[in-house]
């Protein structure tokens, strides 16, 4: 299947039943209309999942300027992060993201206590997050069917005001998005919640 900036536009185009376009760039409505939605729509179809072809790790050291109050360390988020994938069963949890930044009082995160971890000389935060994935070749399948069909809604009422068109491809995106979480879980291990401290209390 071919996975361009174009193809999908076209994808989307079909969908609404308007013309397709040799380039995004081109002075036609239809391009115009895909040059205005297609960035927001990807950008925005990242931020809602974390999407496992989307996520990166990095080791993170903080900034030199600290929190004026209730944190100590402030840590810069990385230039593509879209979403900060919040650790799993970490019950020392403390992060709060505040613009472009970590705020929390870890020196590193607990929850990579078991395995080889990387080597830091000073306070460190391990981190998982969605990256800002630009080239359309590395998109999941399911991701890219999503994000036609989420490009698709935005150009219908511009060039179709069917609102007929549009609940239609409403309905398309819930049962796309369905498929979507379901072959997510097939590639994710189930999880153990952590028992909190008021929980252990009572078998204690």
């Amino acid at each position: 299947m071919a996975q361009s900036q174009t193809d999908i536009c076209n994808s989307a185009l079909l969908r609404v039943g308007a013309a397709t376009i040799m380039d995004i760039s081109d002075n036609s409505r239809e391009a115009r209309a895909c040059a205005v939605n297609f960035d927001s729509n990807r950008r925005a179809e990242l931020r809602k999942r974390a999407w496992n072809f989307s996520i990166k790790r990095v080791v993170l050291a903080p900034s030199s300027v600290t929190p004026n109050f209730e944190y100590q360390y402030a840590f810069p988020l990385p230039a593509d992060c879209i979403r900060v994938v919040l650790p799993k069963n970490d019950p020392f949890l403390d992060w709060s993201v505040e613009g472009r930044q970590i705020l929390t009082n870890l020196m590193q995160s607990p929850y990579l206590g078991c395995g080889a971890q990387p080597a830091v000389t000073g306070p460190a935060l391990f981190l998982r997050y969605v990256s800002d994935i630009v080239d359309c070749t590395q998109f999941d399948p399911l991701f890219y069917d999503l994000l036609c069909i989420a490009l698709a809604c935005d150009l219908c009422e511009p060039l179709t005001q069917s609102n007929q068109k549009k609940q239609l491809l409403n309905a398309e995106y819930r049962d796309a998005l369905d498929a979507a979480a379901k072959a997510k879980a097939f590639e994710m291990l189930p999880q153990t919640p952590v028992e909190d401290d008021w929980v252990l209390a009572r078998v204690r």
